[in-house]
């Protein structure tokens, strides 16, 4: 990932954050057809010595058979809150014009080999805490349907877990941009409102400007 030093995300904590908060992920990984890609939940498993992606894919999908091998190379993509942004929200147009639009947005990928967990246990525990991760403490439980009718479903799909070997992200959120420009960001975006234009506000906010660090 191409990542400019004014982009970075401060620790690995900001990614997993950003992957807890919008856990669907693309998972791209190399099978015996070449690159296949899937968009798929995904649940962090911080149970063993080493971070694990777990996630389910349905069993009819060709990845299954066509992964090459246990320990396959993938990466998973999480994208966050993204927006366009217009250079008409920049006091610079008026002053000097030169101002162009751009794209913010937060993104994680995730790195690691991959492998397809065929049993049943596992997927059940895989769900249960997929389930427990957007639904809440109060909210639906597997247990709330009948037995036999998860159980049906649960063969209808395969595990896939992914150990964790590498972690990287990139927060664009208008750091390098001057001072009055970013602020006319911020307010675009609030006044804007739409998609995810509030909730990007918020990241802006929350990270300080590095202006002149600009390479690229």
């Amino acid at each position: 990932m191409y990542q400019p030093s004014y982009h970075a995300p401060p620790d690995n904590a900001a990614l997993w954050a950003l992957i807890q908060a919008h856990p669907l992920g693309h998972w791209v990984c190399h099978t015996e057809q070449g690159l296949q890609a899937n968009a798929i939940p995904w649940v962090l498993d911080r149970s063993g010595e080493r971070v694990r992606l777990r996630g389910h894919v349905a069993r009819a999908n060709p990845v299954v058979r066509q992964l090459a091998a246990a320990g396959s190379p993938s990466v998973v993509c999480f994208v966050g809150p993204q927006a366009y942004i217009t250079p008409t929200w920049y006091p610079g147009k008026a002053a000097h014009g030169k101002v162009v639009p751009t794209w913010n947005y937060l993104t994680a990928h995730v790195h690691g080999p991959a492998r397809v967990v065929d049993d049943a246990e596992w997927l059940r525990q895989t769900l249960v805490l997929l389930t427990a991760a957007q639904e809440g403490p109060t909210g639906w439980r597997l247990d709330d349907a009948p037995p036999d009718f998860i159980q049906g479903l649960q063969r209808a799909v395969v595990g896939v877990e992914i150990e964790v070997d590498r972690l990287e992200g990139r927060f664009k959120l208008s750091q390098d941009e001057e001072a009055a420009d970013r602020l006319g960001t911020l307010g675009g975006l609030r006044a804007r409102g739409r998609g995810d234009d509030r909730l990007l506000a918020d990241w802006i906010e929350s990270f300080p400007a590095r202006a002149g660090e600009r390479t690229a």
